[in-house]
């Protein structure tokens, strides 16, 4: 008899051939492993070290027994309720194959993957992508879908095909198309079809990089990096330094390579505003590091409470977490709001005091809806004004507070995403700690260049004079207008529905509104066993193609009217959903119709 034990982990793989022992010929090893008499059990390790007379267990061990019956003794006694199964035999060619085992399984792989969430790209999105597949192949009415379409208001990505479909700027293809195939370039007949500043940009780049098909610098092109520093300081009018800057895959890019250079540990903590985008709890999860929230007001257009965050520093301090950072999302995802700079400077402040490196993640920075009331300031700008305060203690402020400021051309008025293309700067980073995280960018080589290139485009548009700058200033102002204007149309029709409220979106692109819903709702919602966000969410989705994001998939929960988490008659909740719809009419149309039925079906 043999017994081939295989360990993974905790757990161990136990089978039992009762052919003849190893030293038997291969074929009659063969014919015995294909017999439906071969027995396998899972137990756990400890138990079979406690219950086998060979101790030592590795991995494949083949252990040989006279007795069978005393070893199964041993086991059933130990593991009363760990069932013993028959082995499956189909397909098997060889004792080799039947007793294989896989390797990555859901026990074996890294545990902390299984604890990252991304409700973005969830199981909603999931449903939406299979609806959409029927609509492809024309079976909508087959299948019984009550829509002809799916809108995906669930994710930022305004140039996806065909419900949003944001036009490209024409100057960032031509640049893209030319620095893609250079032969454009060297024949006059083709030539002509590109204006001459577009053809001038992209001779620079190729200068530099030599091919969108070669590695760059690690930390991107050099050319590319210098003209960031000079859009920053024209920005902030403040000094850059373009070796602290890198060039990255989105700014998603930029905050895991930032996030494995600070996060040394579980003990580690990052503040994250609630709600947040779920990048960074994603990313905490993904590195066992530990969240530490921040409340934004609804009450007051989602500012922070900057006396109630440094709170939640001593607070997790106190019960032993190391926290580090913050991470501010400015303008917000998913809230739409613009910070004041009295609340920046409060934040800067508060970072100072408190000893905590601040993640400002910018990438909305262009997609502003009251630039004169509530305009975009950037943390450094705020930061190194503290150089100047009128209070001298307050001066060094701007040397001291270590900040790290992203931004991408996934969002803005380029939207995009497909490119992957973004940047963070480093300011006030040790150089010892700027070295490493070099390193780490080494690892990866380089970003991609053609989302390089689109950040060079993003910091350096067509200037007046330029050829390409009436169209380019025309299709900017086009966007502009069409995002606010759906956010404004938007807002008013959810402001009109029973149990809505929407704040006004003062940036980024989405609207993020508060749903209360009847006491029936309610409960169907409880014995469903779903959240109540996430089962009007499916609902939606189900009756009229609209995907959109439930609040609790970015850290805000469902409350109650006295705003404790928990269930209750008046339970309220939010959910996300992009500006980006291109028939906005039509969307408003569906919306209306499903909420309206709803609130009468369970009124």
């Amino acid at each position: 008899m043999m017994f081939t034990i295989s360990t993974s982990r905790n757990l161990a793989r136990l089978r039992i051939s009762t052919g003849p022992s190893p030293s038997s010929s291969s074929s009659s090893s063969s014919s015995h492993c294909l017999s439906p008499r071969n027995i396998s059990t899972t137990v756990p390790s400890s138990t079979l070290s406690r219950s086998l007379t060979h101790r030592t267990i590795a991995s494949s061990t083949i252990i040989p027994t006279s007795s069978s019956s005393s070893v199964l003794r041993q086991l059933r006694s130990s593991t009363p309720s760990t069932p013993l199964t028959l082995a499956s035999t189909r397909g098997m060619a060889s004792s080799s194959s039947s007793s294989y085992q896989k390797v990555l399984t859901k026990s074996s792989i890294n545990p902390h993957v299984l604890n990252v969430e991304y409700a973005v790209r969830g199981a909603l999105s999931n449903k939406a992508n299979d609806y959409a597949g029927i609509i492809a192949e024309g079976k909508q009415k087959e299948k019984g879908l009550p829509f002809d379409s799916v809108v995906t208001a669930n994710i930022g990505n305004p140039q996806q095909q065909p419900f949003l479909a944001q036009k490209p700027l024409t100057f960032w293809r031509q640049v893209a198309a030319l620095t893609e195939y250079p032969a454009l370039l060297d024949e006059e007949a083709l030539r002509s079809h590109f204006p001459q500043d577009a053809q001038d940009r992209a001779k620079a780049i190729l200068e530099d990089v030599g091919s969108v098909g070669a590695y760059s610098h690690s930390k991107g092109a050099a050319s590319i990096r210098k003209h960031i520093k000079e859009y920053i300081e024209e920005r902030d009018g403040h000094p850059s330094d373009a070796e602290m800057i890198y060039l990255t895959s989105g700014a998603s890019g930029g905050v895991a390579l930032l996030m494995s250079v600070l996060i040394s540990g579980p003990e580690v903590g990052v503040m994250i505003p609630i709600p947040q985008y779920p990048l960074y709890s994603a990313t905490l999860s993904f590195y066992n590091a530990t969240p530490v929230r921040y409340q934004l007001d609804a009450n007051d257009d989602w500012s922070v409470d900057v006396k109630a965050m440094g709170e939640a520093v001593d607070e997790a301090r106190s019960k032993g977490t190391d926290v580090r950072a913050c991470v501010i999302i400015n303008p917000g995802n998913p809230t739409g709001s613009c910070l004041s700079v009295e609340n920046i400077q409060d934040i800067v402040r508060m970072a100072h005091e408190k000893s905590l490196v601040l993640f400002a993640d910018e990438v909305y920075q262009t997609n502003i809806f009251q630039p004169s009331t509530r305009p975009f300031v950037s943390f450094k700008k705020v930061l190194k004004d503290f150089g100047k305060s009128e209070k001298e203690e307050e001066r060094s402020i701007a040397t001291d507070v270590e900040l790290v400021s992203f931004h991408s051309i996934s969002k803005g008025v380029s939207g995009e995403c497909g490119r992957r293309g973004g940047y963070f700067e480093l300011c006030n980073i040790s150089p010892e700690v700027e070295s490493e995280v070099y390193k780490m960018a080494s690892v990866n080589l380089c970003p991609s260049l053609q989302g390089q290139i689109g950040v060079d485009l993003l910091v350096r548009p067509p200037k007046e004079g330029e050829p390409s700058y009436e169209v380019y200033t025309k299709e900017v102002g086009a966007i502009h207008d069409t995002l606010k204007s759906r956010s404004v149309s938007i807002r008013e029709a959810f402001n009109a529905l029973p149990g809505v409220e929407c704040n006004e979106a003062q940036g980024a692109l989405y609207l993020f509104p508060q749903i209360t819903l009847p006491s029936k709702a309610v409960r169907e919602a409880e014995e469903a066993g779903q959240k109540l966000d996430l089962w009007y969410c499916f609902r939606l989705l189900d009756a009229t193609g609209i995907c959109c994001v439930p609040g609790s998939g970015f850290g805000k929960e469902v409350t109650t009217s006295s705003g404790e988490s928990g269930r209750g008659d008046k339970d309220r909740f939010w959910f996300r959903t992009t500006i980006l719809a291109k028939e906005t009419d039509a969307f408003v149309k569906r919306f209306e119709k499903f909420h309206r039925e709803l609130m009468k079906k369970y009124e």
